[in-house]
């Protein structure tokens, strides 16, 4: 099935060992989820690869017998266009030294996602889960402003998808709206380490 359009990239904190939602000051909001929203000017691309792992063929008798199929390593390759610069240090570790200066201090912190595109006919959202996993920013490209161009770098970072409890032990998992048992409050819970919604908000 065809997908069409980057909806909506939403993220989260989560504890690295028990892969719980963290939320108010030691996370990313109040309720530890945050939408990458209009008031970032969005997303730009999600660029999934790795679903799958290498095939290995399996010969036999002259034949090719069997494929081996190795477990995916799923990585999502980010372009989000205006992240607030105190999200982006929480998403990728570096640590406010209560001096103005952040750095990069002990283990890179857990971070949850969750990937909204839709289908062709705007209908249905099919969703990509990601309960675990770590973000990088490895590049940043700075640029001379021109006097008929603004030289803009958006915020490009790498996410790389780790098993997820909740998952079964998978590192992805896959909603789709238009199933008849979908439940929203459901996929938030499991994607999001136990985060409940809170009525009306």
């Amino acid at each position: 099935m065809a997908v069409v359009g980057l909806k909506m990239v939403t993220v989260a904190l989560v504890d690295a060992t028990t892969q719980k939602l963290i939320a108010g000051a030691q996370g990313l909001s109040t309720s530890g989820v945050v939408e990458i929203d209009d008031s970032m000017l969005g997303s730009q691309t999600a660029n999934i690869s790795g679903l799958e792992g290498q095939a290995t063929k399996v010969n036999g008798n002259n034949n090719v017998q069997d494929v081996l199929i190795a477990p995916g390593a799923p990585t999502v390759a980010f372009n989000f266009n205006n992240l607030p610069f105190e999200l982006k240090q929480k998403l990728v570790g570096f640590v406010n030294d209560g001096k103005g200066g952040y750095t990069q201090t002990g283990d890179k912190p857990h971070v949850a996602v969750l990937i909204e595109t839709e289908t062709l006919d705007r209908k249905n959202s099919v969703f990509f889960g990601f309960g675990n996993g770590i973000m990088q920013e490895t590049t940043q490209n700075i640029g001379t402003d021109t006097d008929t161009s603004q030289t803009r770098n958006n915020d490009d970072m790498t996410y790389n998808a780790l098993s997820t409890t909740a998952f079964g032990g998978e590192p992805i998992k896959k909603y789709f709206s238009g199933d008849s048992k979908f439940d929203k409050a459901n996929m938030l819970k499991e994607v999001f380490g136990g985060y409940v919604a809170v009525p009306g908000a």
